[in-house]
């Protein structure tokens, strides 16, 4: 599948489970020296892979006639300083009332260890601009994901699947926190007990097997 294919899978998954909704949100991928982003002013699933621009690592359009969505930036910035392959930016509900009322998501359940731990928020500023690009790249420093204040959410990927999947339980956690709120204070997970998911994890228990 083309780069530009898996933008247009991940954009209507996006839309169909509620990460995005208008033209906000938006996707790349990286292969070398040149990403495939989805377009600006396109709703994600109305994308087809002729309409997803090419640009190069520098910012140079390479290929297509819509222009690259005003976030790309951003992800260049992230490209730039990270191993990532993939990036996605949504604006999910959960997400987004988190990062317009705290600094950060605390672990309040042990798969946040998935994403680096706490989920920072990163400092606000305006959309596309260089400002935002490198308050996202300081928030993401060893983490898998990051929420930007007032705005949504980013996460990032060895590919477009592993950082569409980052996006999900980013936005479960922030749900999981926001509906714990209204039950009552979350229990935040301590750097000990995360340690000792960190140390199960490496060593799994053997179970023996039962003879005939």
């Amino acid at each position: 599948m083309s780069l530009r294919e898996q933008l247009c899978e991940y954009g209507q998954k996006a839309v169909e489970q509620g990460l995005v909704i208008g033209t906000s949100g938006n996707l790349s991928v990286r292969q070398g020296e040149l990403v495939a982003v989805t377009p600006s002013g396109v709703a994600l699933d109305r994308l087809t892979p002729e309409m997803c621009p090419i640009v190069d690592i520098e910012g140079y359009l390479i290929e297509g006639d819509l222009q690259p969505s005003s976030e790309t930036p951003m992800h260049l910035a992230v490209y730039e300083t990270t191993g990532a392959q993939a990036i996605v930016h949504t604006h999910s509900v959960f997400g987004t009332v988190v990062a317009t009322t705290m600094t950060e998501l605390p672990p309040v359940h042990y798969n946040a260890l998935l994403l680096g731990g706490a989920v920072r928020v990163a400092e606000y500023a305006t959309y596309g601009t260089p400002e935002l690009a490198a308050n996202v790249r300081a928030a993401l420093d060893g983490k898998q994901a990051a929420l930007m204040a007032n705005h949504g959410g980013v996460t990032i990927g060895a590919t477009l699947e592993q950082a569409f999947e980052a996006t999900r339980l980013l936005e479960w956690l922030c749900e999981v926190y926001v509906r714990g709120l209204s039950v009552g204070r979350p229990t935040i997970l301590t750097d000990e007990q995360l340690a000792a998911v960190i140390d199960r994890s490496l060593n799994p228990p053997a179970f023996p097997r039962r003879t005939p």
